[in-house]
């Protein structure tokens, strides 16, 4: 049984906010978290999955494979009903492919400036998947990787109508989860890490991952 810290896991993003949170919510399983930043020949992972299911798995499976590493990838997105569901899978590309995330979000506030108040209903969704290999089989070369699990999680809420608080990334400054007045980015992060999309699927892989580390 594998119990020690010696039990490798890539988290698959470069994104600073969400290697946190992953780090804050796994750090009391036995588990090494590697990072891609120590992988120097490895390619990017396309994401041209039509689902945060999709885009999450090709991410995991991309890395586990170029790593020889078990891989824990999520794709998650801001989803707004008055713009039908938009920007979607496609957040992280909100406003072309280089816009930081002040622009996404600016672009995200002139696109509702004729929708108040309550027509601003909005929900965060994150897939996260593992990928890897079963117990007893060799790696990399004779057997690729496979899915393991994905989890999902969502947090329900509104679009604000102006650029709260200084916490967070992305879209949290215009984010109000329900049940609070305040923004992702104005809320502590104990908080967010609580009641957030990627909270609530980290807390299913962290459940999963428990009991994958006492059965490997």
């Amino acid at each position: 049984m594998i119990r020690s810290p010696r039990f490798e896991v890539l988290v698959a993003t470069g994104n600073p906010g969400k290697i946190r949170e992953i780090q804050e919510s796994l750090q009391s399983l036995p588990l090494r978290l590697r990072y891609l930043r120590e992988f120097h020949d490895i390619s990017s992972a396309e994401e041209t999955g039509r689902t945060y299911e999709d885009n999450a798995i090709l991410k995991a499976m991309s890395y586990a494979r170029q790593t020889g590493v078990f891989a824990l990838a999520d794709d998650s997105g801001l989803e707004v009903d008055a713009l039908g569901g938009a920007p979607g899978v496609f957040s992280a590309r909100y406003g072309g492919d280089h816009a930081s995330d002040q622009e996404r979000t600016d672009k995200l506030l002139m696109a509702l400036t004729q929708h108040p108040g309550r027509e601003r209903t909005a929900r965060f969704v994150c897939s996260m998947a593992f990928a890897g290999w079963l117990p007893g089989e060799s790696r990399p070369g004779s057997n690729p990787p496979q899915v393991l699990y994905v989890g999902e999680g969502k947090c329900e809420g509104l679009i604000a109508e102006e650029v709260r608080g200084t916490n967070g990334f992305g879209y949290d400054p215009v984010f109000v989860p329900n049940g609070y007045d305040r923004t992702f980015a104005e809320l502590p992060a104990a908080v967010k890490n609580a009641i957030s999309h990627r909270a609530r699927a980290l807390a299913a892989m962290r459940e999963f991952l428990t009991g994958w580390t006492g059965k490997a």
